[in-house]
């Protein structure tokens, strides 16, 4: 790693790649912007861990298409996230709705301390851009995919790491049709297919026209939902 470069190249970016739809959609986004771009995935017991077993494949189908693909990093922060309790995504319970009103997919806090993690790693990179898969139009109701808490984090981590650190969320403003329409155009809504995981069950053994999943959790419907209405309508330009 770096040693704590005192500045930050703005021709780089990190992005939080999970090897899901929107992670890879944001991935692609970058990699067609900045001339340096690493990725940093998370183990924190998701149930879904197939997902980092699609990240290699991905990668590999990425990079030939843009040379500033960069390093890779993964980061095991199960410990800490499975001392905090269980939740829908992390342990084999039936998916539902809490009592208050949140979803039980909800793992409190954990864009939050994807985000801390991936500005530490950042500052050792040298990494400017911190690019991230978060969207407020379908957000499950997850509170801290918010347009209003990314920007609140970018203030704090600059403040307390004392850097001009980027948070950009490509995806913040669009609904999943569109961003089936944003990977279309970048030529990879068959990546998108074949190759990304969504599905909160990890559930991998069936196919569909939107790609693999259980076809019932709300990740699969959500995705499959916006493929259909994608499908109906014209992709849009990224």
């Amino acid at each position: 790693m770096q040693d704590s470069p005192a500045d930050l190249d703005d021709r780089s970016a990190l992005v939080l790649f999970s090897g899901g739809q929107d992670s890879t959609t944001c991935l692609a986004w970058a990699l067609a912007r900045y001339a340096r771009v690493e990725t940093v995935g998370f183990f924190y017991g998701q149930r879904h861990a197939v997902e980092l077993e699609c990240r290699t494949g991905i990668r590999e189908t990425l990079g030939p298409l843009w040379p500033g693909l960069g390093a890779d990093h993964v980061l095991d922060i199960s410990t800490g996230m499975a001392a905090l309790g269980a939740t829908a995504m992390t342990s084999d319970v039936e998916i539902g709705f809490g009592r208050d009103g949140l979803p039980n997919t909800f793992v409190p806090g954990r864009n939050l301390l994807f985000l801390t993690y991936a500005a530490s790693l950042a500052y050792r990179r040298g990494l400017r851009r911190i690019v991230g898969g978060m969207c407020e139009t379908d957000f499950s109701g997850y509170p801290d995919c918010r347009d209003d808490t990314v920007k609140a984090m970018q203030v704090a981590l600059n403040l307390g790491m004392q850097r001009r650190f980027i948070l950009q969320t490509p995806l913040m403003w669009l609904n999943k049709a569109e961003t089936w329409g944003m990977a279309a155009a970048f030529g990879l809504a068959d990546v998108i297919i074949d190759q990304t995981h969504t599905c909160y069950r990890g559930e991998r053994g069936q196919k569909h026209a939107w790609g693999y999943g259980c076809g019932t959790c709300p990740a699969c419907r959500l995705r499959a939902d916006g493929y259909d209405t994608w499908r109906k309508g014209e992709p849009i330009n990224p």
